[in-house]
């Protein structure tokens, strides 16, 4: 939820005078959201971000990975062998779920449910409690993977039975294209939409970019700020946002389907997504692959993904940042040592 920051919310309200700026809050998706919304007329901004926060509780009743949704029902359905007819729309997602899928070669895998489960993190609130170690090795025998599964038209079947659904790494960004193209339907131009971390920007604020806060993954506040121009989105994935520690050791939501554990060799990965109709949904699912390749991979995976803008700390806090998003980043404080890469 504190992986982006929007900046001084309070000093853009404060300074509206000429042209007002609209902001609600949510709590959906398991995380806080926020849409602030520039607009000269403010009941025209209070009816764009309503339709923005219907879309988002559609979305998520919709698709709800445990909870009774349409996507419970086609896991049950995968579950026993079934195939099962559901709407175009949750066609659509899975197929779209698994080209992005491939691109990260299946780093990214909403097909991992059970795994999600089994640590448990399908839950508003787990316990620090490792599953049993042969759990792990039974799901890992059985290699469930969203690549068993096929589409024909509106009915989907999995050649694997352990295959289940979990679009924690894939809605949140599907839900940020689609609150921009709600909000420009609605005749909004400037916008910032946060979805736990996931940022769009749209517009300006009077004619200023909006700056967001890259969140530093082990002390408060930002590690960095950037702007963002038109239709830009930005997102992150932490090991700080969504885990339980034993011990010493922490123990994250981003699991490596490769080994069925945590991985544990990154802290943080920021990337910026160039504007474009699908730059919401990249923002949240590419992170994940680069997160998850490790120290001597994530660059390589960052290039197959096109990927261009990146910032990674590693498990000692150390920090990696492609060259192109450095010229973009202004550090708060004295800059971190860091490692510009090509």
């Amino acid at each position: 939820m504190r992986a982006l920051l929007i900046l001084a919310a309070a000093l853009l309200l404060a300074a509206c005078g000429r042209t007002p700026l609209q902001e609600q809050q949510a709590y959906v998706f398991g995380t806080r959201v926020e849409v602030l919304v520039v607009s000269a007329d403010p009941a025209q901004g209070r009816q764009a971000i309503a339709a923005v926060l219907r879309e988002f509780d559609r979305l998520h009743r919709a698709y709800h990975a445990w909870q009774p949704s349409e996507l419970t029902t086609l896991n049950s359905a995968l579950g026993e062998g079934r195939p099962q007819t559901v709407t175009p729309e949750l066609a659509a997602f899975v197929g779209e779920a698994q080209a992005l899928s491939k691109r990260g070669d299946y780093l990214f895998d909403p097909g991992i449910g059970r795994l999600i489960k089994l640590w448990g993190f399908q839950s508003d609130e787990f316990k620090a409690e490792l599953p049993p170690e042969d759990e792990i090795r039974r799901w890992l025998a059985q290699k469930p993977s969203i690549a068993d599964i096929t589409i024909d038209g509106t009915t989907i079947r999995s050649r694997n039975r352990a295959v289940a659904l979990d679009f924690g790494g894939y809605l949140k960004g599907v839900a940020l294209d689609r609150a921009a193209a709600i909000l420009r339907q609605q005749g909004i131009h400037n916008a910032l939409i946060n979805i736990g971390g996931n940022v769009m920007a749209l517009g300006s604020k009077e004619g200023k970019k909006w700056r967001v806060g890259i969140q530093h993954p082990r002390q408060p506040g930002p590690l960095a700020t950037v702007t963002l121009d038109d239709g830009e989105a930005i997102g992150t994935s932490g090991d700080y946002q969504r885990f339980f520690e034993i011990g010493d050791r922490r123990y994250a939501h981003l699991l490596d389907p490769r080994s069925g554990y945590p991985a544990d060799h990154t802290q943080a990965v920021t990337i910026l997504i160039p504007a474009g109709p699908r730059a919401g949904t990249l923002s949240d699912a590419a992170s994940k692959p680069i997160f998850i390749a490790g120290p001597e991979a994530w660059r390589a995976m960052a290039e197959r993904m096109e990927i261009g803008l990146v910032l990674r700390v590693d498990r000692d806090s150390r920090v990696f940042v492609t060259e192109a998003l450095h010229r973009r980043l202004e550090f708060i404080g004295q800059p971190p040592p860091l490692t510009v890469v090509p």
